[in-house]
């Protein structure tokens, strides 16, 4: 029974393992890049991240002033010809040159927020 739960908990199939690492790190680098824009209010969740090479993420959920709960999922598509961006499943729109800038800006500070959060981790366990 212990070893059951244990390959649950710590799987050992390699593959398995690797996918639940990414999905940590990939949980961790959406909410620090959710702080890039300010504090998020107890209650709400935000997201912000880059989910491959040419995806960014943007997801907010919080509750409204008569207690609903609301999200809102906006994926942001890089593409040679433009960047492109859908919201929680609508069709791609293109980017207006200034919403282009502010995701420019965004990934640049997440960039950053991120070497300064596993740069020092990485150096420590460098051999």
């Amino acid at each position: 029974m212990l070893k059951k739960i244990l390959n649950i908990i710590l799987p050992v199939d390699p593959q398995a393992r690797d996918a639940q690492i990414r999905r940590n790190v990939l949980r961790d680098c959406a909410r620090i890049g959710g702080t890039l824009f300010g504090d998020v209010p107890k209650g709400n969740r935000r997201e912000f991240f880059c989910l491959d090479e040419r995806t960014w993420v943007w997801h907010e959920e919080w509750t409204d002033g008569s207690g609903l709960r609301h999200a809102l999922t906006t994926r942001y598509d890089v593409r040679p010809h433009g960047v492109f961006k859908a919201q929680d499943g609508q069709p791609y729109q293109p980017l207006s040159a200034e919403e282009t800038k502010r995701l420019y800006l965004a990934a640049y500070n997440y960039s950053n927020k991120l070497h300064e959060k596993f740069d020092p981790l990485l150096a420590a366990t460098a051999y």
